[in-house]
C-alpha cells in the first residue's frame, strides 16, 4: 500500500469516525436554543441568518433576548426590509459592533428585492450580501439548505484544532483548520453536524480545563493522546490596545429630554446617536478646551469619573459634562424625550456616558429597549 492511499485511508476512517461519533452526542446533547429547528423540523434560513448575524462576537445569552425581540418585531426578512433603520438599531441598541444591524438590513433588502424574498441556498451567493462572511454563509447553507460545508467558528476551530494537534497559531492556522474541518463533514446531516461541533465547543471542548472525559471524540484525539488539548489552539500574543479620551456633552432640558447628534454614516459606529463630543485623543481635553468645543454656551459641569468602553481596536475614556437648560437651544441634532431615547439607536458606550451624567436617575436613558 503507497503513502498516498494510506493517508486517504486515514482520512476517510476519520471523516467517518468523527462524524459517527458526534452526530449521536448531538441527537442526545443538543443544546435547545430559540433559533434552532428542533428534531425532524426543517431549519428557517430567516432564523439562522438573524442568529448568527447576532452572535458574531456575542454570547448566546446576550442574544437569545434581541432575537426574540426582533423576531416579534420582524418575523420575515420582507418585513425587516420594510422597516426603518433607526427602528432596526434601536432594537440592536446593546448588542454593539453596530455594523452588524446596519449590514442585516441591507442585506434584507437585497433579499426581498432581488431574490423576491427566498434567501440564497449556497454558502457562495451567500457570501456576497452584505455581512456575510466565511463561517455564516456556510452556517446558513448547511444548517437551512444541507450544503456539505464547514462552518469554521472559534468552536469549530478549536475543536478541529485538538482533534488534529494542529500546533499552528491562530489566525494563520485558519486556513488549514478549515481545510480539514471541511474533510470531516458528511454528506449526511451536514447541517446537524455543523451544530454539533458549536455545542461541542461551547459545552464540553471548552477553551479553558476541556471536559475529555465528557467528549465523544476523545477517542480519535490527537491532542488528548499527545497531551496537549488544554493549550489547543495556539494564539499569536495580542497587542495592547491603545487608549484614547475625550469628553462627551450632555445638554438636557427641564423636562428630561436630550440633545443627540447623529454620527457620519461611514466609520465607528455609522449613523448612531450620540451626546456631542470632543475629538478623542491621547489626553483629555483641559476643562477650559473642553467647554469651548460643548455645543452649546451655558454652565457646564464636569461629572466626576470617567466613563470606559472598550472597541476591537482601542479603549475609550470620557470624563462627561452635563448642562441644564431652561430652553431648548437650537442645533442640528434632536431633542430627545426619555421614552423617544429608550427607542432610539444609541449605542451602549453612549448609554453609560448618558447615564453617568444624570446619575442613572432616569432610567429611560440607561435603558437599551
Amino acid at each position: 500500500m503507497t503513502r498516498k492511499s494510506s493517508h486517504h485511508k486515514g482520512s476517510r476512517a476519520k471523516k467517518a469516525s468523527a462524524a459517527g461519533l458526534l452526530l449521536p452526542w448531538y441527537d442526545q446533547h443538543r443544546r435547545d436554543l430559540p433559533w434552532r429547528a428542533k428534531p425532524g423540523e426543517i431549519a428557517d434560513p430567516y432564523r439562522v441568518w438573524l442568529s448568527e448575524i447576532m452572535l458574531q462576537q456575542t454570547t448566546v445569552t446576550a442574544v437569545a433576548p434581541y432575537y426574540r425581540a426582533f423576531l416579534k418585531r420582524w418575523p420575515d426578512v420582507k418585513r425587516l426590509a420594510a422597516a426603518d433603520l433607526d427602528d432596526v438599531c434601536g432594537v440592536w441598541a446593546g448588542l454593539g459592533y453596530y455594523s452588524r444591524a446596519r449590514n442585516l438590513h441591507r442585506a434584507a433588502q437585497i433579499i426581498a428585492r432581488d431574490h423576491a424574498g427566498r434567501f440564497p441556498q449556497t454558502s457562495a451567493e451567500l457570501r456576497e450580501l452584505p455581512g456575510v462572511g466565511a463561517y455564516t454563509a456556510a452556517a446558513i447553507a448547511a444548517i437551512a439548505f444541507g450544503e456539505a460545508v464547514a462552518a469554521m467558528d472559534g468552536n469549530a476551530e478549536r475543536v478541529i484544532a485538538r482533534l488534529h494537534a494542529v500546533e499552528d497559531e491562530l489566525p494563520k492556522a485558519k486556513a488549514k483548520l478549515a481545510s480539514l474541518g471541511q474533510a470531516l463533514v458528511p454528506r449526511h446531516r451536514p447541517g446537524d453536524f455543523a451544530q454539533a461541533l458549536m455545542d461541542l465547543g461551547s459545552t464540553v471542548c471548552i477553551s479553558k480545563r476541556p471536559r475529555c472525559e465528557a467528549c465523544p471524540l476523545a477517542s480519535v484525539c490527537e491532542g488528548r493522546k499527545l497531551g496537549l488539548a488544554a493549550t489547543l489552539p495556539r494564539k499569536a500574543a495580542k497587542r495592547a490596545r491603545p487608549l484614547k479620551r475625550g469628553a462627551a456633552f450632555v445638554a438636557l432640558d427641564r423636562a428630561g429630554a436630550i440633545y443627540l447628534v447623529r454620527r457620519p454614516e461611514k466609520g465607528l459606529l455609522a449613523g448612531m446617536l450620540q451626546p456631542p463630543l470632543s475629538e478623542w485623543e491621547s489626553s483629555f481635553p483641559t476643562p477650559a478646551k473642553a467647554v469651548s468645543e460643548a455645543p452649546f454656551t451655558g454652565a457646564w459641569e464636569r461629572k466626576p469619573g470617567v466613563v470606559r468602553h472598550g472597541f476591537t481596536h482601542f479603549e475609550l475614556e470620557l470624563e462627561i459634562y452635563v448642562c441644564r437648560f431652561l430652553r431648548r437651544p437650537n442645533g442640528e441634532g434632536f431633542w430627545l424625550t426619555p421614552p423617544e431615547f429608550a427607542r432610539a439607536p444609541v449605542p451602549t458606550v453612549m448609554r453609560k456616558a448618558i447615564g453617568h451624567a444624570v446619575d442613572d436617575d432616569l432610567p429611560l436613558f440607561v435603558a437599551a429597549r
